[in-house]
């Protein structure tokens, strides 16, 4: 079944699209693009993104037929090819959008690369501290780029919303940015790898990582260590053997004095109409921002709810469907211009960095 557009109450499945005007920055044929290993299904918000941009989806693969049959339904204009070599050896493709299993997704990422073509694959990036390294190799060797998908902030418009008021300064310095990752496990919609920690990378390296990345954007922090990180498995204990743990914490400290303090979890109730209340606090100097991402408990009940108080305002903003999605468009740009305006290298690196160190540091404390 192709996943359901902005299906809310599953986030394997979780597949935004544009609900606004779009800006389309390259005219068809003029960035094409494909996709390959769809383990998991946030390749279709993936596509979607570079899609509504203008980019050209040529070509999917994946060794599963089904997998394949579900993305050509969604996408009719896409061939289907039996290998990723077919995709490498195509001069005309510029970038391989990945969501394969997750300890995978690097060394695919090292082909992609030395083929002459940049790679967008979702998060997390790495499940090890290795290949990471090597992939900062292989980009100084080849100069292609190694971005990723990390959703909560780049396909959410109060999260966009929130980087434009931060950056004019409307709440002053950041000094602190607080982070709710609520999922639902949704456990018998899982594939098997998912519960396996060497496989999945954990929870904080997974949905942790969308975490940092948020921290380290709305800080505009070049570099942070992880001062604390515990997890534990309260509820599933029928997989903590195989390393699956259903909650994580962690606290953060930037160099620029920023601190952070987030939380992750597989512990969403079934009563809640959305796979998670995401929720985001970022206290500045002079005011504070609060973004509702996908539901406002107690109040409309819709997405994408922001807001600001300061010395001044206090302000409630609805913007599902007014801010839309720049981030796709930029990385387009930034391909085919060889620039950074999306997000830079160092950005990328930095959190999966983190998010390793977090996972692979943490406290164990329930299993």
């Amino acid at each position: 079944m192709v996943p359901e557009v902005n299906q809310r109450s599953d986030g394997f499945n979780y597949a935004p699209e544009a609900a606004g005007p779009t800006r389309q920055v390259v005219k068809p044929g003029e960035f094409v693009f494909a996709a390959a290993h769809l383990d998991h299904n946030h390749i279709y918000g993936m596509t979607n993104g570079l899609v509504e941009a203008g980019a050209t989806l040529r070509y999917v693969y994946d060794p599963n037929p089904k997998a394949v049959a579900e993305y050509v339904e969604k996408y009719p204009g896409v061939t289907p090819v039996d290998s990723l070599d077919v995709i490498l050896a195509d001069p005309e493709v510029k970038m391989v959008s990945c969501a394969a299993i997750d300890n995978q997704r690097g060394d695919i990422g090292l082909r992609v690369m030395r083929a002459g073509k940049d790679y967008f694959a979702d998060k997390p990036l790495f499940t090890t501290l290795a290949q990471i390294d090597a992939a900062r190799r292989v980009v100084a060797e080849t100069g292609r780029k190694y971005m990723g998908y990390f959703s909560e902030r780049l396909h959410v418009e109060c999260a966009v919303r929130a980087g434009e008021l931060v950056k004019a300064g409307r709440i002053g310095r950041v000094v602190q940015v607080l982070g709710l990752g609520p999922h639902r496990i949704n456990a018998p919609t899982r594939p098997d790898w998912f519960f396996n920690l060497e496989e999945s990378g954990g929870i904080l390296c997974d949905i942790g990582s969308h975490q940092i990345e948020q921290f380290l954007y709305f800080t505009g922090a070049q570099d942070a260590q992880v001062t604390s990180s515990r997890v534990g498995t309260y509820r599933y204990k029928e997989y903590a053997a195989r390393g699956f743990y259903d909650f994580g914490d962690m606290n953060l400290l930037a160099d620029n004095g920023a601190v952070g303090y987030f939380r992750v979890d597989w512990l969403t109730p079934d009563a809640l109409e959305t796979w998670g209340d995401g929720r985001t606090i970022i206290l500045g100097t002079d005011g504070y921002i609060e973004l509702r991402k996908y539901t406002d408990l107690g109040g409309t009940r819709e997405q994408d709810n922001l807001f600001l108080v300061t010395q001044h305002d206090n302000e409630r903003h609805s913007l599902y469907g007014k801010v839309g999605f720049p981030f796709f468009g930029e990385l387009i740009l930034d391909c085919l211009n060889r620039s950074e305006n999306a997000m830079t290298q160092a950005h990328v690196f930095k959190t999966s960095e983190l998010a390793v160190q977090a996972q692979q540091n943490a406290v164990v404390v329930e299993k």
